[in-house]
């Protein structure tokens, strides 16, 4: 199958671990130039070293979980005289905020992680896919948007992403930008939650597998990155 996006840069945030990674590998066999974004700088170096054709792809080693880093990313990005043609939104997390009468400093941050990173992305770069009529920006979500797994916090902000999403690609859809959202459930990823879990406490594990998943085991990073890849394809058109 031709997904055509052979030599279009795709922009990877969260990329250095996990679901980002997987994304960034499964993109890069499609013949994609991946940017990657992490602030794992070790790690960054071990995706890219495995990735086809090594000098096409840029590793860019920056936190932005840091309001002041995300305008120092498009600073780079645009530097380099590079505009991305597909986006994937892949930075999240609670940061650990577990409390649900947190104080609304911690909300804020999660808030800002999960979505308002993406919304500062997308409006700096959705204007260049607009101009080139062509652009695929996918965000992982979570089923936390719609189920209640995880603190309240995370849940909220995950909503809310998927709601920025869903109104902003209609506006978007008519010039060939197709904005979608993907929202996995319990993903078993290497020195993730579950990886701890399962060294930890193995009986709550198999209790959550034989009671909270149809499935009855985790889902693959690799199941997430094939979805994303269609998704960010010129097949999704009809996506919005």
């Amino acid at each position: 199958m031709n997904y055509k996006i052979k030599n279009k840069f795709a922009l990877v945030t969260g990329a250095s671990r996990g679901i980002g990674q997987e994304i960034c590998k499964t993109l890069a066999k499609e013949g994609a130039k991946i940017i990657a974004c992490s602030r794992n700088k070790k790690d960054l170096k071990k995706l890219i070293s495995s990735l086809p054709n090594e000098k096409n792809h840029i590793m860019i080693n920056i936190d932005l979980s840091k309001k002041i880093n995300i305008s120092k990313l498009v600073k780079i990005i645009k530097n380099k005289k590079i505009y991305p043609d597909i986006i994937v939104n892949n930075l999240g997390g609670n940061l650990g905020y577990n409390d649900p009468l947190g104080p609304i400093g911690e909300w804020q941050k999660v808030m800002f992680l999960n979505v308002e990173v993406a919304i500062e992305i997308n409006r700096t770069f959705i204007p260049h896919m607009i101009k080139k009529k062509w652009g695929r920006i996918c965000h992982i979500s979570s089923i936390s948007a719609i189920e209640n797994q995880g603190p309240p916090s995370y849940c909220a902000s995950k909503a809310a992403l998927n709601a920025y999403v869903r109104s902003l690609a209609r506006y978007v859809a008519d010039k060939n930008v197709i904005l979608t959202s993907v929202m996995p459930g319990a993903i078993f990823t290497k020195d993730g939650y579950w990886d701890q879990q399962l060294k930890s406490n193995p009986k709550k594990v198999k209790k959550y597998l034989a009671e909270r998943m149809a499935i009855k085991r985790f889902g693959k990073v690799s199941e997430i990155s094939e979805i994303v890849k269609f998704l960010c394809s010129d097949l999704a058109s009809f996506f919005y």
